[in-house]
């Protein structure tokens, strides 16, 4: 960073940082010196008032204590303490309590309110559930009695094919008892 620096009357360089320092300094010693000074003044004059009084005395003593007084005071028109505001009046007491009793209630009621809702939303959707069970389990059902009748059918057409075979053994075994021979079905086929 460039900072720009000016020649002071002796010929030396001095930059803008100095003379903010500078200036921070001295209103730094004024400060000390005003928070500081003015309770030193007001000692200091007690105390050369203190000795003056003791020699000779051209005025008479103030009649207040200074120290014992506090920084802040409440004029006497308003009679005011901090105990006052706090106790408060037993009608605003009743009051804010029967505003809190009304609130409270309100409160439940809103709960209620919305917890019946839930329940209601609950209950639907059980009701929905129940529904959609009953229809799976008429489904599965529907399901097992195609199965049965399925199965009684297959074993129907299987002994029904075990009874044709049986017949055509037997009726194989005619043929051959008869002079049948394999070889002349199928020159036959042929054919």
């Amino acid at each position: 960073m460039h900072q720009r620096q000016r020649v002071n009357n002796n010929g030396k360089y001095c930059s803008r940082q100095k003379v903010a320092q500078m200036a921070t300094g001295i209103l730094g010693i004024c400060v000390i010196g005003y928070i500081a000074g003015l309770p030193l003044y007001w000692h200091s004059a007690e105390v050369v008032a203190a000795l003056g009084h003791s020699t000779v005395s051209s005025c008479s003593p103030c009649g207040c204590d200074c120290l014992a007084q506090p920084l802040l005071s409440i004029p006497e028109g308003l009679d005011f303490s901090f105990a006052d505001c706090m106790r408060g009046d037993n009608e605003t007491n009743k009051e804010v309590q029967k505003l809190d009793k009304e609130l409270l209630v309100e409160e439940l009621k809103q709960r209620e309110a919305k917890a019946e809702e839930s329940q209601r939303e609950a209950d639907v959707a059980l009701l929905e559930a129940k529904k959609s069970a009953s229809q799976y389990q008429k489904e599965a059902e529907k399901c097992n009695s195609g199965m049965e009748t399925c199965e009684d059918a297959r074993e129907k057409a299987e002994a029904a094919v075990e009874d044709q075979r049986k017949v055509t053994v037997m009726w194989e075994h005619r043929a051959r008892q008869k002079g049948w021979k394999e070889d002349d079905a199928n020159t036959r086929s042929q054919l």
